[in-house]
Order: C-alpha cells, then sequence, then structure tokens
C-alpha cells in the first residue's frame, strides 16, 4: 500500500500533537527539579510529547516521517505547549482533566500506530507493538531529556498495559474483518476506559506491588529517591 497515511486524517493527527503538547507542558510547569524550566524548555517538552510518539512510529515503519511533512504539526505543538503552560494553574486544580488528557493522548497515538502498521501490512503482533511504542514514546522521551527515571519501568497505573490492551482490540478487530476506524475508535475507548480505571482505584501489575506499591506521579513530578537513615528498622 503506497499511501498508509491517509488512514490517518490531518485534523486527528494534530489532535493528538495538540493533546500531547498541552499535557507535556503541564508536567513541565510542574516540574520541581534542582534547576527549573524556562519559556523554551517547557517548550521543548511540548514539542517532545505531542511529536514524539509519531516520530517513533514511522522510525519504526521506516517510513517518512508524517510530522516532518507538513507546518502544521510543529506549530500545533508549540502553541498547545504555551496554552498548556498559560492554563497551568487551572489545569493541575483539576486532576480529572490531567488523568483524561493523558488516558485521551494514549489511546489516540496507540491507535494511529496502531492501524498504520496494520495498513502498511505488518501482522497483528508487531503492529501492537508499534502501536505500544507510539503510545508512550513521547512520555519516554520525555523523562529522558529531563534526566528523570522513565516512568513506564516504575510504580504506575498501568500506563503501557491500557495502551497494550487498546491496541490489541484493533489488531484483533481489524483480523475479524473489522474496517481500521471503527476499530480505531474501540481501541482509544479501550485504553482511556482501562487508564482512568486504574488511576482511580490505584491498580498496579502485581510486580509493581512488590517494590511497595511507590507510585510514580507520571504527571506532574519525578520519583524522590528516598535513602533510609541509619536508625531505619
Amino acid at each position: 500500500m503506497d499511501e498508509p497515511v491517509l488512514v490517518i486524517p490531518l485534523w486527528a493527527d494534530l489532535v493528538a500533537v495538540g493533546l500531547g503538547g498541552i499535557q507535556g507542558a503541564l508536567f513541565a510547569s510542574g516540574f520541581r527539579g534542582q534547576r527549573r524550566l524556562d519559556l523554551l524548555g517547557v517548550a521543548i517538552i511540548g514539542i517532545v510529547m505531542g511529536m514524539g510518539g509519531g516520530l517513533i512510529r514511522d522510525l519504526l515503519l521506516n517510513v517518512t516521517p508524517v510530522t516532518l511533512q507538513s507546518n502544521w504539526y510543529l506549530l500545533t505543538a508549540v502553541c498547545a505547549s504555551l496554552v498548556g503552560m498559560l492554563l497551568a494553574g487551572l489545569f493541575q486544580r483539576l486532576n480529572a482533566v490531567i488523568v483524561g488528557l493523558d488516558a485521551i493522548v494514549i489511546g489516540l497515538f496507540g491507535a494511529f500506530g496502531t492501524s498504520k502498521a496494520l495498513a502498511l501490512g505488518l501482522p497483528p503482533v508487531p503492529a501492537v507493538f508499534v502501536g505500544v511504542c507510539s503510545a508512550v514514546g513521547g512520555g519516554i522521551l520525555r523523562d529522558m531529556i529531563m534526566g528523570l527515571p522513565v516512568a513506564i519501568m516504575h510504580v504506575g497505573s498501568l500506563y503501557a498495559v491500557a495502551a497494550g490492551a487498546g491496541c490489541a482490540v484493533l489488531a484483533i478487530s481489524h483480523s475479524a474483518g473489522v474496517a481500521l476506524l471503527p476499530a480505531s475508535i474501540a481501541c482509544i475507548i479501550v485504553t482511556a476506559v482501562i487508564r482512568v480505571l486504574a488511576v482511580i482505584f490505584d491498580i498496579s501489575l502485581p510486580e509493581q506491588r512488590a517494590l511497595h506499591r511507590r507510585r510514580v506521579a507520571v504527571e506532574t513530578s519525578a520519583i524522590p529517591i528516598v535513602k533510609p537513615g541509619p536508625d531505619a528498622d
């Protein structure tokens, strides 16, 4: 197939980029480290969150990154990051908004990555892998750039698992003959629901509970490393 990009409408891709940019700006605005981020730093994190998933998706698929083929992607990411920074105080008082944005962004990038991989002819399992990498790629790049522990590698609320479940639903549905559009919508819904429920009920994997259930606040801050003192038991 020569035109798999047509599976993803431009407006839908820009919505995902914009929401990712806002989410990245909210994270950067709430960051408290040894050095505070300036306007440029916040914009860079917004761009990474907005465009990182798409870049990783296209690199894995060995195709020209679609985010570099139009002016709108970078402009959308920058504007969204600035909006997120300006409204950070409002958003951070509305935790439900942050969780909702997080869930939708994961679902969108997961659906777009998996559907594009399927459109290129990849088998279902590799397509799901591409979708998950696309969903969590922006967050991984963000943490690496900011010198933080990679959030999905630590205790959290089924961040990658939610993406994997949604992408699997998409791949299985498509294999059963369902068109990519309704299958992608199902992917977004399943991913968002699992992510939101995991946050509300503090659900995590058994291996994560073995790490004393120390949670990673993906949306707001880094992991504090607390060393026990000499009087600790």
